[in-house]
């Protein structure tokens, strides 16, 4: 008897504290959350955009005062837009090559003021020809470090934007097969989970918007492809614009396209294997080559020079 007493005890006990785990700390179950998300808002909010950060407006005052050609505004604006950021951003970005140009130097100088040599000043050190050629190297390379930055985003972005077109190209398929216009598929893949946070989905967003706004669908599209500047989606644009003016079946066209992008990114892939032999000469050649020597013949010539003695 004692013992059923203390085994209800114990399971109210712990029946309650689950009770209190799962009000407290419980999250909705993954359906609730999918219902959630489907079910239409009940109001809208409306976002002031923030304000322009202290950085910003005091980096681009300071690249305002460079002088730009257009042709130069032109080149760094689009590289600005495709590595994911505003074509306004082109002033702050020359800022900041102007102040890493001025910043950067100054660490040698501050090097020099912690470690003077013994019986040197500050001055002397400072003026010779080795801290001088270090200052002015410095000086380069800061310039040119926001150009080397933005050159590597730009290319981490439109190799996701590589990788990710033909996947979103089967979304598309699926959705125009099942009966959705091209409109209505590119805002259904956009707000698929997956590509949420994907460049190419936020650049079919922001064509999509362009097009709800009144522009021409295939103008917004080719402005998307200018500003990825990726080789692939210009010619998905281009595809999509010969299906448009000739009249053919956008399903099979999304089809074939996706398994031609599918096949360069299957070659792509087997030409990097290839290589993968050739680059692996010179680590053989200057590491694992000389260690095997030292192994197979170190103890021979031991036993020569023994000999010999």
């Amino acid at each position: 008897m004692v013992l059923i007493i203390t085994l209800a005890v114990f399971i109210a006990i712990a029946l309650f504290a689950w009770a209190l785990l799962t009000y407290f700390f419980g999250g909705r179950s993954e359906i609730q959350e999918r219902l959630d998300k489907l079910s239409p808002e009940t109001g809208v909010s409306i976002e002031r955009r923030g304000k322009t950060p202290q950085l910003d407006k005091t980096l681009g005052a300071l690249g305002s005062k460079v002088p730009l050609s257009p042709k130069e505004h032109s080149k760094y604006a689009r590289m600005l837009v495709a590595a994911g950021f505003r074509k306004e951003h082109v002033y702050p970005f020359m800022g900041s090559k102007i102040a890493m140009t001025v910043l950067l130097p100054l660490l040698y100088p501050i090097y020099l003021v912690m470690t003077t040599l013994q019986g040197e000043t500050f001055r002397e050190a400072l003026f010779r020809s080795q801290p001088l050629l270090i200052t002015i190297t410095l000086a380069i390379v800061g310039f040119l470090l926001p150009s080397y930055w933005l050159y590597h985003v730009k290319n981490k972005r439109q190799t996701q934007i590589f990788h990710t077109l033909p996947d979103i190209h089967d979304l598309l398929t699926v959705c125009v097969e099942a009966g959705l216009s091209l409109d209505a598929a590119m805002i259904r893949v956009t707000e698929t989970p997956q590509f949420e946070k994907d460049p190419l989905a936020q650049e079919i967003r922001i064509a999509s918007r362009e097009t709800r706004a009144g522009k021409p669908r295939m103008d917004a599209l080719k402005d998307m492809a200018e500003r990825t500047m990726v080789d692939d989606v210009k010619s998905f644009v281009i595809m999509l614009a010969q299906t448009e003016k000739f009249g053919t079946s956008l399903g099979q066209s999304l089809r074939v396209h996706a398994e031609s992008l599918r096949t360069k990114r299957r070659q792509l892939a087997e030409e990097a294997a290839a290589k993968t032999t050739i680059k692996l000469v010179f680590p053989l050649a200057l590491f694992i080559f000389p260690a095997l020597l030292v192994v197979m013949l170190g103890s021979a010539l031991i036993q020569v020079l023994t000999i010999f003695d």
